[in-house]
């Protein structure tokens, strides 16, 4: 069989047009309560939507701190805040609290801005808004570029933002980023009025903002990665005691865990069971000379681990309050999996009929919910009130509650 050869498709060249500086220039990093009241006070008298952004050392720090405070606004221009010898922004959140500010995938930022002092009142979210608006790709750059035919830099998004002094380069993309933020909020609010999607877009701004902060993880530990392969409630029990070293000594360290012991270290260690410390510094990672160190330390807690009392061993999984894996619905309840297949196709129609992701028109876990457990008598007004209980948004509840309905009747 003779083999065909294929001509690569080439990717049309980008028309966007770079940018490569700051319009205003890139103004210095505010450092000093003066610098810090001057820029409020900048921020006050000007006018508009506020663009917001922030900076962490994600993989590099402990938690999820802020490390770097990017503002614009109309009349006051750009400031950089470096929140570390700042910690408190209430000046700013003054100044702009009941404006709008306007993020990008606000989830990611809210709550490192919160923990100095800033809460929006009135929020945009443009990467939400291209979601809804049906763009291909949400990242950032890409809306930026498609939407408004700029380019901004890479590379920085990942760094340690915790260096200091910060590189002038990154400055610079940090400044970028919250220079375009209003520009894009604009061309996407003209967008969602134009497919009729703005009472939408409110609504789930609104949610953001409802939500608060997330409840704390239960069982933290248990997203230990390559854990899958320990099949024992002990060797769980002895997992959980080393993650838990690894925690308190990364909190005080200001070091991200994984920088301290990567998770496959943890999960060697359970696995290999050493009988001694020194038995435990013969394996990979824990020969290094700052692990050889602390020896003694992650033997302790796998000691710690082995003395846990039966009775108080963990258990495989968590007790979930929800239905079980969808793999399993076919052999558990064939009818239950029949309705799931006729949701799926229902939301999946209607997410292509209104140009948005099957997954902003319902949370997948609240339609599984509701195909495991409809209400005892399947009507609009029950299944209404089952989403509306499930936190579902007025605009979802009015869309999707006719073909819920019918896959919940499916027999």
């Amino acid at each position: 069989m003779s083999e065909e050869t294929v001509t690569p498709v080439e990717e049309p060249e980008s028309t966007a047009v770079p940018l490569l500086a700051p319009r205003d220039g890139l103004t210095p990093v505010i450092e000093t309560s003066t610098a810090l009241v001057g820029y409020a006070g900048a921020l006050a008298a000007g006018s508009g939507p506020v663009a917001v952004d922030a900076e962490r050392a994600s993989g590099y720090r402990y938690g999820q701190k802020a490390y770097l405070v990017q503002l614009r606004r109309a009349g006051a221009g750009t400031g950089l805040i470096d929140p570390v010898p700042l910690p408190d922004l209430s000046p700013v959140q003054q100044a702009i609290g009941d404006a709008e500010w306007v993020l990008h995938a606000a989830n990611q930022d809210l709550p490192c801005l919160a923990e100095i002092g800033l809460v929006p009142t009135r929020l945009f979210d443009t990467e939400l808004a291209a979601r809804l608006t049906g763009q291909p790709r949400v990242g950032l750059g890409a809306v930026v570029e498609s939407l408004l035919g700029f380019s901004l830099q890479k590379g920085h998004s990942a760094a340690d933002w915790s260096t200091r002094p910060l590189p002038a380069d990154w400055l610079v993309y940090a400044a970028l980023d919250v220079e375009v933020l209003v520009d894009l909020r604009d061309a996407l609010a003209a967008i969602l009025e134009e497919q009729g999607k703005t009472e939408w877009a409110r609504q789930e701004f609104a949610a953001i903002l409802a939500a608060g902060p997330a409840a704390p993880r239960v069982d933290p530990w248990r997203r230990t990665s390559g854990m899958h392969g320990l099949r024992s409630r002990r060797q769980l029990a002895v997992l959980r005691a080393l993650w838990e070293a690894r925690d308190l000594l990364a909190r005080r360290r200001d070091v991200a865990p994984g920088r301290v012991l990567p998770d496959s270290a943890i999960v060697a260690a359970v696995a290999a069971d050493p009988k001694s410390d020194a038995e435990l510094s013969d394996l990979p990672v824990f020969r290094g000379r700052a692990n050889r160190k602390l020896a003694s330390t992650w033997y302790a807690a796998l000691q710690k681990g082995r003395a846990v009392p039966d009775g108080d061993l963990p258990p495989h999984s968590l007790p979930g309050d929800g239905p079980p894996p969808v793999n399993r619905w076919a052999d558990r309840d064939p009818a239950a999996h029949k309705r799931l297949q006729a949701a799926r196709a229902g939301l999946a129609a209607l997410a292509e009929q209104w140009t948005v992701p099957v997954e902003n028109l319902l949370t997948p876990d609240l339609v599984r919910r509701l195909m495991w457990s409809p209400p005892a008598e399947v009507t609009p007004e029950a299944v209404a009130a089952f989403l509306r209980e499930g936190g579902a948004r007025p605009w979802q509840v009015g869309l999707t509650v006719d073909p819920l309905t019918e896959a919940a009747t499916t027999a």
